[in-house]
């Protein structure tokens, strides 16, 4: 709440209360104090003691140009709120009344600052529609620098730092003066997004691939035990995410730092290794997704027979396109072609919605829906796990907000909207095929129709686009394990190599992994999400949350009931998945 002109005025003639105690009595800013007078200036002890008979201008008194300002106190108290604007207007914090394309000194000072300013300016010649959607999503790019609250940031990007000599004899002169200079690896911004933005870039962080798996999710468990399902696993979901944030309150920093604050190194490397399994899981099965999808693409849109290229092969495809994808180092590079990527998973649901509502109005539930189905129900709740992918974005999205205590709500009120996408999209896909509900759920839909197959086409795109910035949390943290984070490519172009070597490598290993997994993706979906995502989501903050914050016994046994809860959740779904598959 702001001051009112009232009590801003009284501050005022407060603080020039106590300044006038220490100046010389007699002397002034005011403008009708007198300029001019026999003596050019007042520069004897005995005439400063002696107070003059009028009021004089403390210019007069020696150096009266040097303290003129601490006169100017008392002058500006005295006047009225209008007339101290115009004597003496104040500096305006407020961001209305700074340039659109304002950057703050401290990153002016930093290198490439001046650029920085340059290319804004000339983006505010764009337009006023387009121009912010592009910089929020480049934005939304650069949380996954910070996944799960991490600094991930490419240290080819960093500046330079001088090497010491490493040798314990007498200094030389090619030894620098300072030695090494440290500077931090990405500085600190204060956050500066609104709530609006925050609850988009919130909706992108839920929404990805995983939410194409449901609609066989559903068809695993049937349409009531998958609802329930859906809706249970979100409220746990709250429940967690409401944990992880009061650590975060407590003791501040990201996933990663938060495990090494109150359980130490190992906790946090177990945390960081979840992040990579799940992440490359979730890069696994797009590049499945993908195959099966282009698959029956090819087959609907060839004019002779079926299309001869297996799974295997349209894998061995994407990586061509992945790896040179993989090296890029600065992410938000990325960002105008997952832009676009994601206007294509929209254009998808939007479709599916349409498609499935008038089919239900005109042909009612397809005869084979069943409420539940006791063979494969727990698929579903590894699946219903996996979809809730969002975590690692929590932190970072909170951050970045100008008010961040306004996130708790925002967060439950997307989680309540993404539950009713989800559930909504599982069950009238699995109400309008039944049993026929396939893995790629567009390939359901009329192959004949070019609508269809263009959807179908780049969906795939879409998902193609993204599985690099998936990725990227994964190799940047076994990265930084292998290279140490200061190994910087542009010092050493053997570490550059290396590392390409490395991102290479680790495409290739996710491209054996999804081959592996092709046979059957509902069952290695559901997979990742027992084994890698329910201890993100439900055992580490509850974990966390007990050792770190937790004070009253009820609290502790709450926390210790969610860690047993998900522990035994990761157990069961696991073991049963794995059995499932080997059996089938």
């Amino acid at each position: 709440m702001t001051d009112s002109p009232l009590d801003e005025q009284e501050q005022r003639l407060a603080e020039a209360d106590v300044v006038s105690r220490h100046l010389p009595p007699g002397y002034t800013a005011e403008p009708t104090a007198v300029t001019a007078s026999g003596d050019a200036s007042v520069s004897s002890p005995d005439a400063r003691l002696t107070p003059p008979s009028e009021p004089q201008d403390s210019l007069r008194l020696q150096g009266g140009d040097i303290h003129r300002e601490i006169f100017k106190i008392g002058a500006r108290a005295k006047l009225g709120q209008r007339s101290a604007t115009f004597a003496h207007p104040s500096v305006r914090r407020s961001s209305a009344f700074q340039p659109r394309n304002h950057i703050p000194a401290s990153e002016q000072r930093a290198p490439g600052g001046f650029r920085r300013q340059f290319i804004q300016q000339q983006q505010s010649r764009l337009s006023a529609v387009t121009t912010p959607v592009t910089r929020n999503f480049v934005s939304f790019l650069a949380l996954y620098g910070s996944f799960a609250g991490e600094d991930l940031g490419e240290s080819e990007e960093e500046s330079i730092l001088t090497t010491e000599d490493e040798a314990d004899g007498q200094p030389t002169e090619s030894r620098p003066l300072l030695g090494r200079r440290k500077s931090s690896r990405r500085p600190i911004r204060p956050g500066d997004a609104g709530t609006t933005r925050s609850f988009f870039t919130l909706l992108k962080a839920f929404i990805g691939t995983g939410i194409m798996f449901l609609p066989k999710a559903f068809n695993n468990g049937g349409i009531l035990f998958s609802s329930i399902t859906l809706i249970t696993v979100s409220l746990l979901s709250c429940l967690s995410f409401h944990l992880l944030l009061l650590c975060r309150r407590r003791y501040g920093g990201g996933y990663g730092e938060l495990g090494s604050a109150i359980g130490g190194p190992k906790m946090r490397a177990l945390i960081l290794g979840s992040i990579t399994l799940s992440q490359i899981g979730f890069v696994c099965s797009g590049i499945i997704f993908i195959a099966e999808n282009l698959r029956s693409f090819l087959n609907a849109v060839s004019p002779g027979p079926t299309i001869a290229l297996g799974t295997k092969s349209l894998i061995a495809m994407q990586l061509t396109v992945l790896i040179p994808l993989a090296l890029i180092r600065d992410i938000s590079r990325l960002g105008p072609a997952a832009l676009v990527a994601d206007v294509f998973i929209f254009i998808g649901l939007f479709y599916i919605w349409y498609y499935d509502i008038s089919t239900l109005a005109s042909n009612g539930l397809h005869p084979t829906v069943q409420l539940f189905n006791p063979q494969d129900f727990t698929l579903t709740i590894g699946s219903a796990i996996f979809t809730y992918e969002g975590i690692g974005l929590i932190l970072p999205i909170q951050s970045s907000m100008a008010e961040p205590s306004k996130f708790p709500r925002l967060l439950y009120t997307v989680m309540v909207i993404i539950t009713v996408i989800f559930t909504s999209v599982g069950a009238l896909c699995y109400a309008t095929f039944g049993s026929e509900t396939r893995v790629e759920i567009i390939s359901n839909y009329p192959q004949t129709s070019k609508l269809v197959n263009s959807i179908q086409f780049l969906y795939s795109l879409a998902i193609l686009i993204g599985t690099p910035v998936q990725l990227f949390p994964a190799t940047r943290i076994i990265e930084t394990k292998i290279f140490g984070d200061r190994a910087s490519g542009k010092k050493s172009s053997a570490t550059k190599w290396k590392k390409n070597g490395f991102r290479t490598a680790i495409t290739l290993l996710c491209g054996a992994i999804s081959i592996v997994g092709a046979s059957d993706l509902d069952k290695f979906v559901a997979l990742i999400g027992a084994f890698a995502c329910v201890p993100l989501v439900y055992i580490y903050p509850a974990l966390l949350h007990f050792k770190g914050v937790a004070r009253s016994p009820w609290v502790k046994a709450g926390d210790a009931v969610l860690c047993v809860v998900g522990l035994g959740a990761m157990v069961y779904s696991t073991a049963v998945t794995v059995s499932t598959w080997v059996r089938h």
